[in-house]
């Protein structure tokens, strides 16, 4: 984790003093490790710089406001207070110690489908509350889901909501955003979409947990669809096919499912007998 370095951020913000930068996108957003000044409590401060903020990542962040002020979920990274500055919006979150899933699969590399299985009941049912409110993530990646603490007993929480929006039954999307690896092929294709996205994106989190790497690699969009298009099956490492219980194949391949029409909807997620204790 880098320090504060040049980064533009007041020692203190509405009585937080923001201590140690934790990431973020620049020159938009950063996340601050941070301490509130009455109690010593930890917390995780976003900033937001509003000036040059294009217009759709604004409603994006009004969009996130809404959400994270509405919900209150363990599986949701919790909204402790929100301030604003002249040029800046503060959002005061929920310090998670363990870090972020991506930390956690170098640490660890691929992991027991126990384990796998735990992650994905609690990405799961915190996916289920954003589809009650109607909202897609669109970008869904083991950087954005945190944990509690740092072992395989942690409890996750879906964060970073700046690329979110709200989309309701029958509509669709067409703004291409998110991360390449984790992208699904109709956003990459420029194509509408729906909601069948965030599935996309849980089945190459999951895959990465069984594995220990994301399903497809690519340096631009075309060569990853150049990578998706050309496997036949999943790329299943030789290390663990002996190993992996069928459901285990059978709700990747059924997530990483390149027609959206036909892709695992979350219901069918949420009951698939991967996920049954």
């Amino acid at each position: 984790m880098a320090g504060r370095g040049t980064e533009e951020a007041p020692a203190t913000v509405g009585g937080y003093e923001l201590r140690e930068r934790l990431g973020g996108r620049p020159p938009s957003t950063s996340v601050w490790r941070a301490v509130r000044l009455s109690t010593g409590a930890p917390a995780a401060v976003k900033q937001v710089r509003l000036a040059g903020l294009p217009g759709r990542l604004r409603d994006s962040l009004d969009c996130e406001l809404r959400f994270l002020a509405a919900v209150s979920h363990p599986n949701i990274v919790r909204l402790l207070d929100v301030i604003q500055t002249q040029g800046c919006i503060y959002l005061v979150m929920e310090l998670c110690e363990g870090g972020d899933l991506a930390s956690y699969i170098q640490r660890s590399g691929r992991v027991e489908e126990r384990v796998a299985r735990n992650f994905m009941r609690q990405i799961g049912a915190g996916l289920q509350v954003l589809r009650r409110h109607h909202l897609v993530h669109r970008d869904l990646k083991p950087e954005n889901i945190l944990l509690s603490c740092a072992g395989s007993d942690a409890i996750l929480k879906i964060s970073d909501f700046g690329l979110s929006r709200v989309l309701r039954p029958g509509e669709y999307a067409d703004t291409a955003c998110g991360t390449r690896l984790y992208m699904a092929p109709e956003v990459m294709l420029f194509q509408k979409y729906d909601d069948k996205v965030d599935l996309w994106s849980i089945g190459a989190i999951l895959f990465e947990l069984l594995n220990g790497y994301p399903p497809f690699r690519g340096r631009s969009n075309v060569q990853m669809i150049q990578s998706i298009n050309r496997t036949s099956s999943l790329p299943f490492s030789a290390l663990v096919t002996h190993s992996l219980h069928p459901d285990s194949v059978d709700i990747c391949t059924r997530l990483l499912c390149t027609n959206p029409v036909q892709r695992m909807s979350l219901q069918e997620f949420i009951n698939h007998g991967f996920l049954r204790p």
